[in-house]
């Protein structure tokens, strides 16, 4: 059995018994970053042998670690922070498992967008889910089409491009749409704030940015308002 667990995003205590449970039961944990992780597991006096899962050397490892799999031994796989295979490492081990017909279960738990939508006061019964943008080659195209989308979008960013991105969003939604952006979710310095780009863009330009970013972008509207005669 392969198990997708999700783990805190900030505050420590936001896991479940049940992921605590699987995670001292396994034979393996795969962990992005054995040194980030190591931290969760020590807090909970967990010491199920780690190894290390990440964007370098998954293509390498993947059918090694469902070898195991095959052989009867329970794997959990973690990411540093939130749900494995949400922009983190993950969809290959699932694919191959599923090929192999290993049993593959992701438990609920700890995502950033999600937190991030719901507070952020935009409509979230529909949604289109961006993730990182490209840094360079095909970011245009993206913020084309993502402008033209008439559901909120969510986009993950780094604290050093927060501003350039929402200025790129300016230019491409306009000043007057409304977004939202959240920071340190779940930690002691938690940020939410919803406005325009136009005012993010003011805001964020004034201080000093930390921690992993969530922006929330409403959609655009499907026909502009008629005047009443």
């Amino acid at each position: 059995m392969l198990y997708i667990l999700p783990t805190p995003i900030g505050n420590l205590e936001d896991i479940t018994l049940r992921t605590l449970r699987i995670l001292g039961e396994a034979d393996l944990i795969l962990a992005e970053d054995t040194r980030t992780s190591g931290k969760l597991l020590k807090h909970y006096e967990i010491t199920t042998q780690m190894r290390s899962y990440h964007a370098h050397n998954e293509h390498n490892i993947v059918e090694q670690i469902a070898d195991h799999l095959d052989a009867g031994q329970t794997i959990a796989l973690i990411s540093d922070a939130g749900t494995p295979g949400i922009s983190d490492p993950g969809f290959l081990l699932i694919r191959e498992c599923i090929h192999r017909k290993i049993p593959v279960t992701c438990l609920p738990g700890a995502t950033a967008f999600v937190p991030a939508l719901v507070a952020s006061g935009i409509p979230c019964d529909k949604f289109f889910f961006e993730g990182f943008l490209p840094h360079k080659k095909g970011r245009q195209t993206r913020l084309l089409f993502l402008a033209t989308l008439t559901n909120t979008f969510v986009l993950y960013e780094s604290p050093y491009r927060l501003v350039k991105c929402l200025e790129q969003l300016q230019e491409h939604c306009g000043v007057e749409r409304i977004a939202a952006v959240s920071r340190e979710i779940s930690k002691m310095h938690e940020e939410n704030i919803t406005d325009t780009l136009a005012n993010l863009i003011t805001h964020f330009k004034a201080k000093k940015v930390k921690g992993e970013i969530v922006i929330v972008v409403s959609g655009k509207e499907d026909l502009p308002k008629q005047k009443k005669a």
